[in-house]
């Protein structure tokens, strides 16, 4: 919070496209103080009850507890800038405090979801604001915890709590200590963050806007300081910059290490890497040539369709959610397939969320193997991944376990949110056939067509928050946001995003009586 201060000076901000409002920056920067002074109180007094009863052992149950219950302090903490600097998510709207809470977790979670609808105006948010939002996608790249143990290390506990947080089944690495393997991840973290700073500011932004576009790009959030996300720069050298960079930010950090060390032959010996790329490529050439035809938000040119394509189909998969282009206007195949492609994630061991591509592939090799012994009872055989061998033999049922959680989360949320939400559109007459004869058969198909249209844009809104997308499809595309919804529907989303970005056993255990019973 301290690091968003220097912010609340509009010379140093240098935001010269925007005249800041001194006074609501002094509020801003205000807030910023109280907020840090909160913090330290709580951490003073968590830090006197842990010493009341240090001793005990440190089991997989306590580190699942510290993630879950760290998250949700998180994001109540970091909620308290936006609610106590008077952030506006409209003219003469006040934030509300569920709606700090959306846009903080949407922040450490990297989601890049957000109620605010006019981030360029300094009327309704300060600069130190804006920066302490985009600040927060720096701080949850890796994951608060693994910062924590970076800095601070914790043996066997910290291993744990890693494991605990990072999302995503775990490989043999290079790295055999947990506290090394942290620190080497945040600090190619931090030196990527410097470097496309530094592009971004050789290539046009201000230092303001580098600064928190090269924090949204590696965290793979997608807050922007504009409310046209990259676009607002129309410059193809910034989106390509930002191609490559959301692509290695979606690469496992483990074999970005091996290529600093020399060893750059092994990255495409990963069979999740070159999955990675291939969906890039074949999902990228499916939407240049059959999701953007012209006159259904298509472009000009092969070298334009080119350009948007890639850079969506890239922002999607990596869950960065940054956009250059408006896809709502994309016809019913592209919208489909980034609707799918929401499912799939980044690599496991990188700042990208999602479901993650390792377990797509665990999945598929599974799923061949039980259909093998379908016909050859019999058979014997090992699932390799990379050339290795996994004896694990309670793997294939965690991630067949994993895939029923996701599919029964996202099922019961999209069902909460068209049925309890309060919106028109969104009601119970949407479901069953219109029976008013004074409607002709034109005005019907609108209506039905309407509908359909509607429950996509729920489920894609819950797929958005789920895989920590940030935007979704329709009323939550590119160029809208939440802000519409009710405070009821943005807690779900709170929710939706803690379970994206953590491992989601650490947050569901947490709302289970017998988690909480002495043993």
């Amino acid at each position: 919070m301290l690091a968003s201060l220097p912010f609340a000076v509009p010379l140093f901000a240098n935001r010269t496209d925007l005249e800041p409002a001194t006074s609501f920056e002094t509020r801003g920067a205000i807030a910023l103080i109280e907020s840090f002074l909160i913090c330290m109180v709580t951490g003073g007094v968590l830090r006197w009850i842990g010493r009341r009863h240090h001793g005990g052992p440190f089991y997989q149950k306590e580190a699942m507890a510290i993630v879950g219950l760290s998250w949700v302090m998180a994001t109540v903490l970091g909620a308290l800038p936006y609610y106590l600097s008077g952030t506006c998510t409209s003219v003469d709207q006040p934030i509300t405090f569920i709606e700090a809470m959306f846009e903080s977790q949407s922040g450490f979670s990297t989601t890049g979801a957000t109620v605010l609808t006019d981030v360029e105006s300094t009327e309704l948010v300060p600069n130190c604001i804006l920066f302490w939002r985009s600040w927060t996608h720096f701080l949850g790249g890796l994951g608060i915890v693994v910062l924590f143990v970076a800095i601070l290390g914790q043996g066997s506990a910290g291993k744990a709590m890693m494991r605990a947080e990072m999302p995503g089944p775990t490989k043999d690495g290079s790295l055999p200590r947990m506290q090394n393997t942290a620190l080497v991840f945040a600090s190619i973290y931090a030196t990527f963050n410097v470097l496309l700073t530094l592009i971004y500011k050789l290539e046009g932004m201000t230092m303001f806007d580098a600064l928190c576009h090269a924090f949204g790009t590696m965290a793979t959030g997608g807050f922007s300081t504009y409310n046209s996300s990259l676009g607002q720069f129309n410059s193809p050298l910034i989106e390509y910059t930002t191609i490559i960079f959301m692509i290695l930010a979606g690469t496992n950090f483990t074999l970005l290490y091996l290529v600093l060390l020399r060893r750059a032959g092994k990255i495409f010996q990963d069979v999740e890497f070159r999955t990675y790329l291939g969906i890039i490529l074949v999902v990228t050439s499916a939407v240049i040539f059959f999701g953007m035809r012209a006159n259904d938000g298509g472009f000009d040119s092969f070298g334009n369709s080119a350009r948007y394509g890639l850079f969506q189909v890239v922002s999607i998969l990596t869950t960065t959610g940054y956009g250059t282009a408006d896809f709502n206007g994309w016809n019913n195949f592209g919208r489909g397939i980034l609707l799918l492609l929401m499912f799939v994630g980044g690599c496991a061991g990188s700042t990208g969320g999602g479901m993650k591509v390792i377990r797509h592939i665990l999945f598929y090799k599974i799923l061949r193997l039980e259909i093998e012994k379908a016909h050859r009872p019999r058979v014997v055989r090992l699932i390799r991944i990379s050339g290795s061998s996994i004896d694990d033999p309670a793997l294939p049922h965690s991630i067949v376990v994993y895939f029923a959680m996701i599919l029964a989360i996202f099922v019961f949320s999209w069902l909460l949110l068209i049925t309890f939400e309060p919106n028109k559109t969104w009601s119970a007459q949407k479901f069953a056939p219109v029976v008013n004869s004074e409607l002709n058969e034109t005005e019907t198909d609108s209506q039905q067509g309407k509908a359909n249209e509607e429950l996509l844009d729920a489920a894609s809104a819950v797929a958005a928050t789920l895989n920590n997308i940030g935007p979704g499809l329709g009323v939550v595309g590119p160029t809208n946001n939440y802000a519409h919804f009710s405070q009821g529907a943005k807690l779900l989303f709170v929710w939706l995003m803690m379970l994206g970005r953590v491992e989601i056993f650490s947050v569901l255990v947490l709302f289970f009586p017998t988690f909480w019973r002495r043993v």
